[in-house]
């Protein structure tokens, strides 16, 4: 069993897990993604000015959100500066989200999908956004101040080792986020200790429909760009049943190859990767 600790400081808290440590191929991609999410957060992005995409704000984040199935009317109704166009689904609309219910973000950027999730958990309720990157924790957290969010808290952390106790949330969201991890089962035994008895995983995220060819995998801005992480729908399922997920549902959505294609174009991502909800349900009586 890990045990988790959470060291001095409270601005930079880091957290932690006995006996685990990544390998230097881990850590030079988890740099190099927080330095994607770095350089987006402060607006230096030099994609943005070309394409949409998943690791930098796309030109018009608004019109690229309601792809994904964002309304105007929850858009106008959140902090401009938290949509960055880096999705790819809209997560917190497929969690069935409940009056005074708790809510884990897994690398909640802006903030977009806490902010949403806060208006639907209502002031009972309570909805946690976990960020690695301290830029992207910076401009989130001026976000919740500039809507006066009453019921939301960003957290430092990985979301390899989640800087909450077991046991104590809801319902997890996350939208383009565990595909940029290297570590995808660590991530849903994690969410799976959080998760309460009965809790449930909605989230958003590209999946691999055919295997990814080598050249594909190796390279960094693909990886950073949510295409060469994304696992296969069998890789998912078993990573999350594996977690003790029961209730695995796995949903595609054709639809995103369109706009994938653009991303990084002339890499051909559209034909081996593609949006889709997974959901997931931690069974009661778990141990």
């Amino acid at each position: 069993m890990d045990y988790y600790y959470q060291l001095p400081n409270v601005e930079l808290v880091q957290y932690v897990a006995v006996n685990q440590k990544a390998t230097k191929s881990d850590e030079d991609v988890k740099r190099e993604v927080r330095s994607v999410y770095r350089n987006a957060a402060k607006g230096n992005n030099q994609n943005n000015s070309s394409k949409n995409n998943c690791c930098g704000s796309s030109t018009n984040p608004n019109e690229y959100a309601k792809k994904f199935g964002y309304t105007e009317e929850e858009l106008e109704s959140i902090p401009q500066e938290c949509n960055m166009g880096l999705g790819c689904g809209n997560p917190q609309n497929i969690a069935s989200l409940k009056e005074g219910e708790s809510v884990l973000d897994l690398g909640a950027g802006g903030g977009i999908d806490v902010f949403l999730a806060a208006k639907k958990v209502g002031p009972n309720g309570k909805v946690y956004g976990v960020d690695m990157t301290p830029e992207m924790l910076s401009k989130a957290r001026d976000n919740a101040l500039k809507g006066n969010y009453k019921n939301v808290e960003f957290l430092l952390g990985e979301i390899e080792h989640l800087p909450l106790p077991n046991n104590s949330i809801d319902a997890i969201i996350s939208n383009c986020v565990v595909n940029l991890s290297t570590n995808k089962a660590q991530v849903f035994k994690e969410s799976f200790r959080v998760l309460k008895d009965g809790g449930r995983i909605a989230i958003s995220d590209m999946v691999a429909y055919k295997p990814l060819p080598k050249e594909m995998i190796n390279n960094k801005e693909l990886y950073s760009n949510c295409i060469s992480g994304a696992s296969t729908i069998d890789e998912l399922k078993n990573s999350l049943s594996k977690a003790g997920f029961v209730d695995i549902v796995i949903e595609t959505q054709k639809d995103s190859r369109q706009f994938i294609k653009d991303w990084v174009p002339g890499s051909d991502a559209e034909n081996y990767v593609i949006s889709a909800k997974i959901k997931a349900v931690k069974p009661r009586g778990s141990k």
